[in-house]
């Protein structure tokens, strides 16, 4: 029977169930209502013709109205919105906006695809003539027209989910300075924090501003640029800003309608897309569909979900087949410039917000295997974390890596579709050759270290637990003495896996513990020596790969360049120089191929490094910085890493990797020794500097410099004749203190505070307390205070009382010792 079939919205779900119904049913009258003047268009697709990555705007017409009025005989009529329902009289209520006026439709059957929309808050500054939101082809051209007629130097992106992350990326390819500003702790919240954490550091890496844990209070617009107000007062330049901070179901007709929503506004459907009336479906983003993985409700705006469901309504509405929507498991892709980005099923965030606990509920493997053989060329590594219940069923995955990550992640969400547990992964029987995979795949690989742990073969610890370990648990270092000097974990003890039978020794019975190496399989393979030898014992997930990652991500990462004019190597035209290509090598591979070559070059010779391991790129720096050679230039680009290094004749005995926070404690010491007030605002100025860096500060005050350290106020302590002379002679705190130049009995001084007030400088007491309250120890030199008569209860509240042996012991372990 021939029927009457409206559906309101033409891109996704609405345009797939259109063409499904016609090669369903040849006789019924389809009409098509689009409140644009485009129609199934690639919408993600819009930021990479922004960035002109894309080259042709017609490019993102999937099709056109005329196209798919003439192949499937259907009214497409865009500039047409439903602007109501009437559910009992089965009529739509049409504003037709080229002609501007109004009609009635009626139907049989009515399909309602309206999509969502980029939320906009009511924030002062983000009505900005320079502030844009990307979400259909009218976006895109306002977007694309502004940079190339204004050309915008800087960029702003608000949100870091897969919009905001594509167009950051694209707008970097435009040649802007971007900032991309996060509310939550991570970007790209499909992933966990500890995934996420790669992503941060590869943004950064290719020139992003990351502000974390930040959300924008207000945007300023003026003639000469924007500025974003962060809520803690701070502020980023822009000159486009790019709003994309999530999304809102277009549900209002659906809801003025009468039809049964959910709190979030999405619109409740049965397994056929049904809603609360009989005859009208919905589809897409306006949806509430079941979490496969959990079995609780969700909203998923997913163009691949939104095509099944315009497929299954269809079917229903033909009658000739039964399909049902089973759930959205939320599988994801995303590129981030040379990284893809992809997740699957449940991640750790849904399910501890669902009352799982870890261990209790679910265990997760980290593993870090190459793209494919490592002996084929271009071989590139990737992080998978997978997620699965205490009887190994299958409930989520994340992979962040180079290449290869599309089919894993394809191959693991139909895993989970098919209800598969770990054991099942460790015999999927994959395709392989040299080019495409190992023959053990990475799919295999986690695979086989899940099920390690629920065979009792391994007990694992997460890089999160380290912190808490007390003085019973030790981390046992297997790696080599090269990887170690790249960087190691605190406190960690090194026995590389070659020697632990023979060192058994050295451990003790009583403590437990933490096998670590660059990936996890050495770790596991010590850790399986230890605990047949009756030892507690845990394997650390990932290894150092996975410390490494989880480390608090501040700051950028920037190529290095060194000058070459102060290497000492200027015009020395006659050095060699020398290229060698470690693709495909996992550490310590590069490393070691690199210390190997470089053996066999003269001081000043360069090695031109190509590696494909992305551990490389943090690695090289501390190595070099380790071995005193000297990286004159490095830099990641298509999942490739490059390093230029020049051999040197310096010797570095240090065994921590100076480049790196976690593997050792940056610490400056001053000896401040003049009492002059310029000399002693120069001390502190440094010192809250080199503390807002990170570092732990020192200052060690002796002979004149203690008068800075004074109280301004007169103290009633007993003392000697000589010493009550000093007392009077010297300044009397820090308010006393004298210029070492131009001091004009006394007016140099008040002129440099009053200066110093009128540029807004902190003054030298408000200095002295920021170091203070920044944890800067400053240390009073206790034979310098015998001597000038001083006493310990005349010294401002904070000072710690030591001798030349403190001062030396703080010199030893500073890398950087000031004397002033």
């Amino acid at each position: 029977m021939s029927k009457k079939i409206v559906v309101i919205g033409g891109v996704a779900g609405g345009a797939t169930a259109v063409a499904r119904l016609r090669r369903l049913d040849e006789t019924s009258e389809i009409i098509m209502l689009e409140k644009g003047e485009y129609v199934s268009f690639a919408n993600c697709g819009l930021p990479y013709y922004i960035g002109g990555v894309i080259k042709s705007r017609d490019a993102l017409f999937v099709s056109t109205p005329e196209a798919i009025s003439a192949k499937y005989n259907i009214d497409v009529r865009v500039l047409n919105e439903a602007v109501s329902i009437d559910k009992d009289n089965k009529t739509v209520r049409v504003r037709d906006l080229k002609e501007n006026r109004e009609y009635e439709l009626s139907y049989d059957e009515l399909i309602i695809s309206t999509g969502s929309r980029p939320i906009k808050p009511n924030v002062e500054g983000f009505d900005g003539e320079n502030v844009f939101t990307l979400w259909n082809i009218p976006d895109t051209d306002k977007i694309y027209n502004y940079v190339k007629e204004k050309s915008p130097k800087t960029a702003a992106v608000i949100g870091g989910g897969f919009i905001g992350l594509e167009m950051a990326e694209n707008l970097v390819h435009k040649g802007l300075a971007v900032t991309v500003v996060e509310k939550a702790d991570q970007v790209m919240a499909p992933l966990d924090k500890d995934m996420a954490n790669i992503v941060h550091r590869h943004m950064a890496e290719k020139g992003i501003s990351l502000v974390l844990e930040n959300g924008v209070s207000k945007i300023t617009h003026s003639p000469s640029g924007s500025k974003l107000v962060l809520e803690d007062g701070c502020e980023v330049n822009a000159d486009i800003v790019i709003l994309s901070i999530g999304i809102r179901a277009n549900s209002e007709l659906a809801k003025e309608a009468g039809l049964k929503l959910n709190a979030r506004g999405g619109v409740i459907v049965d397994e056929y897309m049904r809603t609360s009336e009989p005859n009208i479906y919905a589809v897409g983003d306006i949806v509430e569909t079941d979490d496969f993985v959990m079995g609780t409700k969700t909203m998923v705006p997913l163009a691949g979900p939104a095509n099944k469901q315009g497929r299954i309504v269809a079917d229903t509405i033909a009658g000739e087949i039964k399909t049902t929507y089973k759930g959205t498991q939320g599988t994801s892709i995303a590129k981030v410039f040379d990284l893809t980005v992809a997740s699957t099923g449940a991640n750790e965030k849904t399910l501890n917000r669902e009352g799982k606990e870890y261990k209790k509920d679910y265990r997760i493997t980290v593993v870090h295997p190459n793209s494919h053989a490592g002996y084929y060329p271009d071989a590139a590594t990737m992080s998978i974390k997978l997620i699965f219940d205490l009887k190994g069923k299958v409930l989520g995955a994340q992979i962040v890596g180079y290449d290869g990550v599309d089919k894993r992640i394809d191959v693991l969400a139909t895993s989970i579709r098919f209800g598969a547990t770990v054991y099942d992964l460790t015999e999927l029987e994959l395709a392989y050759a040299p080019p495409y995979s190992s023959a053990k795949d990475p799919v295999n690989m986690a695979g086989y270290t899940a099920t390690n742990q629920l065979d009792s073969l391994v007990e694992v610890a997460r890089i999160e637990e380290i912190r808490d370990f007390d003085n019973n648990t030790v981390i046992v270092d297997v790696r080599e003495d090269i990887e170690r000097k790249m960087g190691y974990i605190p406190n960690s003890i090194h026995i590389p896996l070659g020697n632990l039978r023979s060192r058994l020794n050295e451990l003790e019975r009583n403590k437990e513990y933490i096998t670590s190496c660059a990936v996890g399989l050495r770790g596991y393979i010590a850790a399986r020596i230890l605990k047949q030898e009756g030892f507690k014992v845990r394997n650390l997930m990932g290894g150092y790969r996975s410390y490494q990652s989880g480390q608090k991500f501040e700051g950028e990462i920037t190529p290095i360049m060194r000058n070459v004019a102060d290497s000492g190597f200027a015009g020395a035209s006659s050095n060699e120089m020398e290229e060698l290509d470690v693709s495909g090598l996992c550490c310590p591979g590069p490393i070691v191929e690199v210390s190997k070559r470089l053996e066999k070059l003269n001081i000043g010779d360069t090695l031109k490094v190509t590696a494909t391991d992305p551990g490389f790129y943090s690695d090289i720096s501390c190595w070099t910085d380790n071995t005193g050679n000297e990286l004159v230039e490095k830099k990641s680009e298509g999942g490739k890493f490059f390093a230029t290094i020049r051999k040197s004749g310096g010797v570095v005995t240090t065994e921590s990797c100076a480049c790196s926070d976690q593997s050792r404690k940056k610490e400056k010491t001053m000896i401040v020794f003049d009492g002059d007030l310029d000399k002693a605002i120069a001390s502190f100025i440094i010192a809250n500097g080199a503390a807002a860096m990170g570092n732990k500060v020192n200052m060690f005050f002796t002979f004149w410099g203690l008068n800075v350290l004074r109280k301004n106020e007169k103290v009633s302590v007993k003392k000697d004749f000589i010493s009550k002379m000093f007392g009077l002679m010297m300044p009397r705190g820090s308010k006393k203190l004298k210029l070492s130049k131009m001091n004009m009995m006394g007016m140099g001084s008040k002129m440099i505070r009053m200066v110093m007030k009128k540029q807004n400088v902190y003054s030298l007491e408000e200095l002295i307390n920021q170091a203070k309250a920044a944890g800067v120890k400053m240390i009073a030199c206790q034979m310098s205070m015998d001597v000038m008569g001083i006493k310990e209860e005349e010294l401002i509240d904070g000072v710690e009382v030591g001798g030349v042996a403190t001062m030396l012991n703080d010199n030893d372990r500073s890398d950087m010792n000031l004397f002033i």
